[in-house]
């Protein structure tokens, strides 16, 4: 059974090795000890602090083999897009001149770089070895982070976003990084992604231009970056995108990936899961899959499981997915439907 957790200081050296393997442009994931070891220590300060409304936490989950013990994901929560310093990225709507004395208007696209999202809750750092792609656990990877915040509200804001890592090539070239932000930095894409995990992306976003970047004045290939999104993103996209989240007009400021936002409270895996109560059992006539959370905090829990009618409040649940759980008789759970 696959059971995610909240991560733990002794998942270092496997969470390296999933930071290794991750695709590139998750800047969220450095593979560097250090760093990845200050995210762990941080994310566990976060569970354990009793927070009252949201502030800088974050929160990183695993996905772990309880046979094996190996580690096969994980994802990550931002109580706050821009903890401490601005949460940067490249605003792109239309730019319209006019002239009265020729009677024309025209209405040109630009890019320009805002901090607009700052303040949102963020989702990031979604990885999952590539067989369990397109399977019940992805969606577990990425949604029970969603029931996290549906059991603790106060935690987060009233919207959350994410950016989806957009295109890069087999040898991981970017055609808009190349056309925008190489100019600034002399850096090859892989090496700016780089430094953004070990370091910030702040520095970086300083020294973008202050000024709007229109877009038809991009190479074309640049241009059909905005928005695109990397084959490897796309299931991370379809999944927040059945969830209800929408792309807006923000894109990352290094690829021209997209960015996705919904509100809070109309997030399908918040709007409409189920609360009930833990009833273990011995037979359960499974007629659909979940996936089923615990409420707690620093002991989270999710897991997929195939459970029988749920009448009313009780959730019959055998002893295996009781104990992945860490629930007893008349534990609160929360549930939706896969």
């Amino acid at each position: 059974m696959l059971v995610l957790r909240p991560v733990e200081l002794t998942d270092l050296p496997q969470l390296q090795r999933l930071a290794r393997e991750s695709l590139v442009g998750v800047t969220s994931l450095p593979d560097d000890s250090e760093r990845l070891r200050e995210k762990i220590l941080g994310s566990r300060a976060s569970f354990d602090q009793d927070v009252q409304h949201q502030g800088t936490e974050n929160y990183l989950f695993v996905l772990e083999d309880l046979t094996t013990r190996r580690l096969a994901g994980c994802s990550e929560i931002l109580a706050t897009a821009g903890p401490g310093e601005p949460f940067y990225s490249l605003r792109n709507r239309d730019f319209t001149s006019a002239s009265r004395e020729l009677n024309i208007e025209h209405g040109v696209s630009a890019l320009s770089l805002c901090q607009d999202l700052s303040a949102h809750t963020l989702l990031r750092g979604l990885h999952i070895d590539p067989p369990l792609s397109r399977t019940a656990y992805c969606e577990l990877l990425s949604r029970a982070r969603l029931l996290f915040i549906a059991a603790h509200a106060r935690r987060f804001a009233e919207a959350v976003i994410t950016e989806i890592v957009g295109f890069s090539d087999d040898q991981g070239q970017s055609p808009f990084w190349d056309a925008v932000g190489k100019h600034f930095f002399d850096l090859p894409y892989v090496e700016a992604e780089r430094l953004c995990g070990l370091e910030s992306r702040t520095f970086l976003a300083e020294l973008m231009p202050q000024y709007p970047i229109y877009v038809p004045m991009l190479p074309q290939a640049a241009q059909d970056c905005i928005g695109r999104i990397h084959p490897d993103g796309q299931e991370a996209f379809d999944i927040l995108e059945r969830e209800g989240f929408e792309t807006n007009s923000y894109v990352d400021l290094f690829d021209g990936g997209p960015t996705l936002y919904a509100r809070t409270a109309n997030i399908r895996s918040i709007a409409h899961s189920q609360r009930g109560i833990a009833q273990p059992g011995t037979i359960i006539d499974a007629t659909g899959t979940y996936l089923v959370s615990n409420e707690f905090l620093g002991d989270y829990r999710a897991i997929v499981a195939d459970l029988g009618p749920i009448a009313g409040q009780s959730v019959t649940l055998d002893a295996a997915m009781c104990a992945a759980l860490k629930v007893t008789a008349g534990s609160p759970v929360r549930l939706i439907a896969l």
